[in-house]
């Protein structure tokens, strides 16, 4: 427990007097150092969140929560009726895919087709989007939907034709020549993500099991899921029920991404840390010069009977006093910045004329925020942590001084 006296003295300490004009510059910059460097780190991590969460949402909203590919036989109907899958499922729709090549105003690029049935693609989420172009119900016999992105770097638009050459070959008198159709543009979708919009493109399922030369046997099975937040447990769920065949989810196609970003995200909350911890150790400096000029009140408080670790509490309380309302500080920054991130994007963009974070490089309509309080408490206890350790030297540096000596030399 902290007695009133100890708790007069250590406000007494931290009071500026004008003799100690050095010690209350020492103790600013630490209270900015550490308020920053709490600021900044909570801005970084949200903003990482933002990214992350968009990315996520984009990829889900592009391909299916989970998919069952056959190993050569039929997927059974009888399983696709089991309540348990029925219960965490709001939409199963069959569809494939394969590798061909776009041919173009003398220009050739590799592309990967999905085939779907024209019910089954005007449900997806792709196509639910507001940016996307045409008639979402017009995936009929030799019609495409491309990407923005394909759209841009082929010069294609809605109306225009293209021809697709398939690897699987067509036996003609000259020999085996590779097999090509011709394909309308009926559509063009828009995901956000460039990677899918330049190299993604959907056709009718069963044009695209007659381009390939694939039986109905062959046809993978998609699954929407009700909760897609839970996708390992409800994984785990499809595998109990198609245990012959190969079952995977979303994020088992993008974990090396998700991996990666992790990774960044745990350096970028090391590096920041460090200027917490920068700005921790000026503490140190402050308290070692408080010490020093408080030497004849030390020597005072002793020689009434003050006890050392009455002395230690005190000191420590100024350090921990400094810390926590300059983390506290920080936190009001970090979360008031994260929240009116955009609105900051947009002053600054008005006021000195420049594009932060244009949309056609981050495909972002705003600038992502999401605020984890989980983080900011880890971080708030990272920091008072930080500021508890460096008070310690301080502390009992003070509780060793010989009150005989002090006040000889005074």
């Amino acid at each position: 427990m902290i007695s009133t006296l100890e708790k007069e003295i250590t406000f007494r300490f931290l009071k500026a007097r004008k003799k100690d004009g050095f010690l209350n510059v020492i103790s600013i910059f630490s209270f900015i150092g550490i308020s920053l460097g709490v600021a900044v780190l909570i801005i970084v991590m949200s903003v990482m969140n933002g990214f992350r969460t968009e990315l996520i949402n984009k990829i889900v909203g592009f391909n299916s929560h989970i998919t069952v590919k056959t190993y050569g036989n039929p997927i059974d109907k009888k399983k696709i009726n089991k309540k348990n899958l029925e219960l965490i499922s709001e939409n199963i729709i069959f569809s494939n895919s394969g590798e061909a090549i776009i041919l173009k105003n003398k220009t050739s690029k590799g592309i990967v087709l999905r085939g779907y049935k024209k019910d089954d693609f005007s449900s997806l989420e792709i196509v639910k989007n507001d940016k996307f172009k045409g008639n979402k119900y017009q995936l009929n016999k030799n019609f495409i939907s491309i990407g923005n992105e394909l759209s841009f770097s082929l010069d294609l638009k809605i109306g225009d034709e293209l021809t697709l050459m398939s690897p699987t070959g067509v036996e003609t008198i000259i020999g085996s020549m590779p097999k090509q159709k011709t394909f309308l543009v009926t559509s063009i979708y828009n995901s956000g993500l460039a990677e899918f919009d330049n190299n993604i493109a959907f056709i009718n399922l069963s044009t695209l099991e007659d381009f390939f030369d694939y039986g109905s046997d062959d046809r993978n099975l998609e699954i929407y899921l009700k909760n897609p937040n839970k996708i390992e447990e409800q994984k785990f769920i499809v595998q109990e029920i198609f245990n012959e065949e190969f079952v995977f989810s979303w994020a088992d196609m993008n974990s090396s991404l998700f991996s990666a970003l992790k990774v960044e995200r745990n350096v970028m909350f090391i590096i920041l840390s460090l200027i917490i911890i920068v700005a921790a150790f000026n503490i140190i400096s402050g308290l070692t010069i408080l010490v020093k000029n408080k030497t004849r009140d030390i020597a005072i408080l002793k020689s009434m009977g003050v006890l050392n670790k009455s002395i230690v509490k005190i000191f420590f309380l100024v350090g921990i006093i400094i810390g926590t309302s300059a983390t506290i500080f920080g936190i009001f920054l970090g979360v008031t910045f994260s929240l009116y991130i955009e609105n900051f994007r947009q002053f600054l963009s008005s006021t000195f004329n420049i594009s932060l974070f244009p949309e056609e490089i981050y495909f972002l309509s705003k600038m992502p925020s999401e605020i984890d309080p989980t983080s900011i408490f880890l971080i708030s206890i990272c920091s008072i942590l930080i500021t508890i350790i460096v008070s310690i030297f301080p502390a009992f540096k003070a509780a060793k001084l010989d009150p005989i000596k002090a006040l000889k030399y005074e």
